[in-house]
C-alpha cells in the first residue's frame, strides 16, 4: 500500500483546515522536530478530506451510474464512454488511504492526549472509507492495513470480511462516541455534526444500513443481515432522519476554500463560471423517464433548461422553465448535444453565489429508501416499527427536501398511479424502491447511485452509444492502481486477473 509520512497530515491542518479558531492552528512548529498537532485538531482536517475526496468518485460513479454525460463542447471521454481505462486512471485508493491514516493517528494518539473524544468519529468515518475502497476495488488491504513501517506490504483481506468487519468498527466507534462527549471548544472540529454525539450514533447506525443492504440480494446472507439490522433497532438511537450529512468547515468565498462541487463544476470563489460548468449534462434517461412518470418538479430540480443558469438572475434557467426546455444528452454521445442545447445539473446544487452549501456525503432520502428495502424484503423479521410504504414516501419526501422542490407536489406523486412513482400502483415493490433510491442519488452522490445500478440492475439505463462490446456489458469495478502494484505487487498479483467489465463486486450477483 502506498506509504506516507503520517506528519505530511497534521501538517495538512495548517493549510487546509477552514472555518475553524485560530487555536486550531497552534501545532509544534519546532525546528528540529517534525510538525505535529493534537488529534481534535487533525479531525477538522481529516473530515475535510474525506468528503472533498468525493468529488472523483462521484463524478465518475454520476456516469456509470447513468445519471449524467458530458456535453459535446468537449473530446469524448474515450476513458468514462468507451470503456477503455487502465490501472493509471482513476485511482481514488491513494488518497483515500491517506485519509485513512489520518483517522488512524487520530484513533492511536487520543487517549495520550485526552481527547479520547475524537477516536469515535473518527473510526465511523473510517468505517466510511473503507465501504468506499471495497465498493471501487474489491478485495483491499484491511486487517494489515494503518501499520505504517512495520506491515508495508499488507495483505488483501476477502471483501466480504471486510464489510461485516466495519459493521464491528462502528460498534467499536459508537460505544467510543457514547462514552467520549466532544467538549464544546472541539465543537468546531467536527465540521459534520459540530460535537453532536447522537448524530454520530445515528449516522454510524445509518452506514450500517447502507452496508447490510447492500448485500441483501446475496445468497444466504439473510440471516446475518436481519439480525445486524435488528441489534442496530435495539441499540435505540435510530437513523439520521429529516436532515442530510454534510461536511462544512466553514467555506468562505477564498480560492480553494468553497464547497467543492461549487468549485469543480459551477463558479469560482470570485463567481466566473468554470470551465467545467460545460462539461457534465444530465442524461436523456433522466429527462425523459422523470417526465414520463410526471415527475417534472423534481426535473426543474435536478436540471436546469437548456441555456443552462441566467447569471443574472441565480438559480433560474435562462430559457423558459418548461418541460420542452430540458433536453437530456444521450448516454456517451459526442455529437449533437453542445453545451447550449442540453441541461446542466440544476439549482438544487448549482446557483451562482451559493458557493457555502455543505458537501453532502449521506441523504436522507437515501435512509428511507434503505428502511423501505429492508420492511419489505425481510418483514416481521426486523422489528422496524414503519411499514415499506411509509418509509418509501417518507424518501421521496426527503428527496423532494433536498432538492428544494415543493412538498406539496409529493403526495400527488405518491399517489399518482404509475409505477416505481405509487408504491401501491408498483407491480415490482422492490424495483420501485431501488428506481427511487437512484433516483435520490441524482448530483449528490454518483458512487452510490453507480453502486445501486451494480447490485439491482434498476433502472435499465442505456448502453454508452460509444461503447461496441456488447450492450449488456458495463464497468463493474476499477482496476488496482499502477502505484499500489509498484508498491505492493505481490499481493496485488495474488488478487488474479482482474477484469473491470467482468469482475464483480461480491454484492453485485448478475
Amino acid at each position: 500500500m502506498k506509504m506516507k509520512h503520517i506528519y505530511i497530515a497534521m501538517f495538512s491542518v495548517l493549510v487546509g483546515t477552514t472555518g475553524c479558531k485560530k487555536e486550531f492552528l497552534n501545532v509544534n512548529t519546532n525546528p528540529n522536530s517534525l510538525p505535529s498537532a493534537t488529534p481534535g485538531y487533525v479531525l477538522a482536517n481529516a473530515l475535510n478530506v474525506s468528503a472533498a475526496s468525493m468529488v472523483g468518485p462521484n463524478e465518475l460513479g454520476s456516469f456509470w451510474g447513468g445519471q449524467w454525460t458530458q456535453s459535446n463542447g468537449y473530446i469524448l471521454a474515450t476513458t468514462i464512454f468507451q470503456y477503455n481505462f487502465t490501472n493509471n486512471d482513476f485511482n481514488y485508493w491513494d488518497g483515500t488511504y491517506d485519509n485513512l491514516y489520518d483517522y488512524q493517528y487520530i484513533i492511536d494518539n487520543a487517549k495520550d492526549a485526552g481527547q479520547d473524544f475524537a477516536r469515535g468519529p473518527a473510526k465511523i468515518m473510517q468505517a466510511f472509507n473503507f465501504q468506499k475502497l471495497v465498493d471501487l476495488y474489491g478485495n483491499i488491504p484491511y486487517s494489515e492495513a494503518l501499520k505504517g513501517v512495520s506491515k508495508l506490504a499488507p495483505k488483501f483481506d476477502d471483501q466480504k470480511a471486510v464489510y461485516e468487519s466495519l459493521i464491528t468498527l462502528l460498534d467499536d466507534g459508537i460505544k467510543d462516541v457514547k462514552a467520549n462527549a466532544i467538549p464544546s471548544a472541539f465543537s468546531a472540529s467536527d465540521i459534520i455534526f459540530k460535537g453532536n454525539g447522537t448524530n454520530w450514533v445515528k449516522f454510524a447506525n445509518s452506514l450500517k444500513l447502507r452496508i447490510l443492504m447492500r448485500q441483501s440480494r446475496v445468497s444466504g446472507r439473510d440471516s446475518y443481515i436481519t439480525t445486524e439490522l435488528n441489534k442496530i433497532i435495539s441499540e435505540g438511537s435510530g437513523f439520521i432522519t429529516g436532515v442530510d450529512v454534510g461536511a462544512n468547515p466553514g467555506y468562505t468565498a477564498a480560492a480553494g476554500q468553497i464547497n467543492p462541487f461549487y468549485d469543480s463544476y459551477g463558479y469560482s470563489e470570485t463567481g466566473a463560471r468554470r470551465a467545467n460548468n460545460n462539461w457534465p449534462r444530465i442524461t436523456d434517461f433522466v429527462i425523459s423517464t422523470l417526465k414520463a412518470t410526471g415527475d417534472t418538479v423534481r426535473m426543474k430540480r435536478i436540471a436546469y433548461a437548456i441555456g443552462n443558469e441566467d447569471g443574472a438572475n441565480p438559480g433560474v434557467s435562462l430559457k423558459a422553465e418548461v418541460n420542452t426546455n430540458y433536453v437530456g444528452v444521450k448516454f456517451g454521445a459526442n455529437s449533437g448535444y453542445l453545451p447550449g442545447n442540453s441541461s446542466a445539473p440544476g439549482p438544487s446544487v448549482l446557483t451562482k453565489g451559493q458557493f457555502s452549501k455543505p458537501y453532502i456525503i449521506m441523504t436522507a432520502a437515501e435512509i428511507q429508501f434503505n428502511l423501505a428495502e429492508a420492511k419489505q424484503r425481510y418483514g416481521a423479521s426486523v422489528n422496524l416499527t414503519g411499514t415499506a410504504k411509509s418509509y418509501y414516501d417518507e424518501g421521496i419526501k426527503q428527496s423532494y427536501r433536498i432538492l428544494g422542490a415543493s412538498s406539496a407536489d409529493v403526495s400527488r406523486l405518491t399517489t399518482s398511479g404509475v409505477d416505481n412513482v405509487d408504491f401501491d400502483a408498483s407491480t415490482n415493490k422492490l424495483n420501485a424502491i431501488a428506481y427511487q433510491k437512484w433516483l435520490c442519488f441524482i448530483n449528490f452522490n454518483g458512487l452510490e447511485a453507480w453502486s445501486e445500478y451494480r447490485k439491482s440492475g434498476i433502472p435499465a439505463t442505456p448502453q454508452s452509444i460509444n461503447y461496441v462490446g456488447g450492450a449488456s456489458i458495463r464497468p463493474l469495478r476499477l482496476y488496482y492502481p499502477g502505484t499500489e502494484l509498484g508498491s505492493n505487487g505481490d499481493n496485488v498479483k495474488a488478487q488474479g486477473t482482474i477484469d473491470p467489465l467482468a469482475t464483480r463486486i461480491f454484492w453485485d450477483i448478475d
